[in-house]
């Protein structure tokens, strides 16, 4: 029972849950983060929605340049009766007109709108700017991701190569203590054992496996990948992967990070919705012009018609009614505030999170280390006593899956360290810049 909790206890520790598959691919962190930024549907959701934004503020600024309108008319007219107002009671019978032709061309320049027009662009202008650092964050978020993947990916693979490898010698023992049992140097007991352990360690072996499936398949759907394809993680790759200059603290995160700059441009674009919600205070000026051409055949003919002048709207009951949209975009704005504070406080608890985890991974990494060794030379031991009969199966069994053991924590912990080391990098703003695929 001991043996199968250890046997468990080191398949566990791998954490993130494989491949029957044609084809073998090799790939880098930076490959796969790569991949990610320019195929995931995540990341072209952002960049469609940054292009949303654009066209939005683009639409906001047309209202600035002037209005021009023409129009046309032409009509038929039946049996017209036309009458001049002056005219007295002895002037002739004026002529029946058939048709009338209308021409106008109209122009509007806003002048003044309580500044609502200038607000309202850099309203847009920073609500643009916010959609901007969501799409960076969701980068940032894409690329987490494929590191925690990459990571999980060779943890499974060096956890099936160990349990492969040790299921070789738990093999030959079998081998070795079937011709002992058969000899009666042993008792049959043992024999079953050894066996025993064979099982077991299949079953982990099986387990391991079912993992790496699992792992292979997310990391190639969202990087967009055929997921019949085996990606592989060259150790050699993941290794030289840098792990130096670890932010310290969580001024770093303050400064960098995308979530927070983008309700920072949140709050500016709130108060500029404050400011447009009091234009409603002030009246509209602009300035008119136009032209107007009119025929009503046989009777009177307008050529050259120009006008200009001033035009002003006043909203007088609105000016009761707009108190409540003042109220309701200054609350608004103390939303966005409070979200700040509510991030920034959840900002540092991230950080301070991630540095002691990040610490724990490499204390932890000195500890397996020595626990390897002192592991395998508790096996060397214990195996030496059980050649000279001073110890039973049950001993050697267990000083073996102990070592088993000690090995899988040291592979995975390596990883880990390195795994760590992202997510600080991440909730500093600073995972992003690390890869260098910033103009992606």
């Amino acid at each position: 029972m001991k043996i199968k909790q250890l046997l468990l206890f080191g398949i566990s520790f791998i954490g993130i849950s494989s491949v029957t598959a044609q084809e073998k691919m090799s790939l880098t962190l930076d490959e796969a983060v790569k991949l990610a930024w320019t195929k995931s549907n995540e990341v072209m959701l952002a960049n469609t929605k940054v292009n949303s934004s654009k066209y939005e503020l683009q639409t906001v600024k047309n209202n600035q340049y002037p209005d021009f309108k023409i129009s046309g008319q032409y009509q038929r007219l039946t049996n017209a009766s036309v009458e001049m107002a002056n005219a007295g009671s002895n002037s002739s019978a004026m002529p029946s007109p058939d048709q009338v032709m209308l021409a106008q061309a109209n122009v509007s320049l806003p002048v003044f709108a309580g500044f609502k027009i200038q607000n309202s662009i850099n309203l847009s202008d920073n609500l643009y700017q916010a959609e901007n650092a969501n799409a960076a964050k969701t980068k940032e978020d894409i690329t987490m991701r494929v590191v925690n993947y990459y990571t999980a990916l060779y943890k499974a693979q060096k956890t099936l190569d160990i349990l492969n490898e040790n299921q070789k010698s738990a093999k030959q023992r079998v081998t070795d203590f079937t011709e002992l049992e058969k000899n009666g140097i042993i008792p049959k007991n043992d024999l079953l054992k050894a066996q025993l352990l064979v099982s077991r360690t299949q079953i982990a072996i099986d387990e391991a496996q079912n993992n790496l499936n699992n792992i292979n398949f997310y990391l190639t759907t969202l990087l967009k990948i055929d997921t019949n394809t085996k990606l592989e993680v060259n150790e050699a790759d993941f290794f030289n992967l840098k792990t130096d200059n670890a932010p310290k603290s969580d001024a770093v995160a303050l400064e960098n990070r995308k979530d927070l700059e983008a309700i920072h441009f949140q709050q500016k674009a709130s108060e500029a919705n404050i400011k447009i919600a009091k234009s409603g205070y002030y009246p509209s000026i602009s300035l008119l012009g136009g032209y107007t051409a009119l025929d009503l055949k046989d009777i009177v003919t307008v050529k050259y018609a120009m006008n200009f002048g001033l035009g002003l709207s006043y909203d007088i009951g609105g000016i009761l009614k707009n108190k409540a949209h003042v109220k309701v975009a200054e609350s608004k704005a103390l939303e966005v505030k409070n979200s700040e504070a509510i991030l920034t406080d959840r900002i540092r608890n991230e950080v301070q999170k991630a540095l002691e985890d990040y610490d724990l991974a490499i204390n932890q990494s000195v500890v397996y280390d020595e626990a390897v060794q002192q592991a395998s030379e508790n096996y060397r031991i214990v195996k030496d006593k059980f050649d000279n009969g001073l110890s039973d199966t049950n001993d050697l069994v267990e000083a073996d899956v102990e070592y088993l053991n000690t090995k899988l924590n040291t592979a995975v912990s390596k990883a880990t360290i390195i795994q760590k080391y992202y997510e600080l990098l991440s909730v500093t703003g600073q995972i992003a810049q690390s890869f260098n695929l910033t103009k992606i």
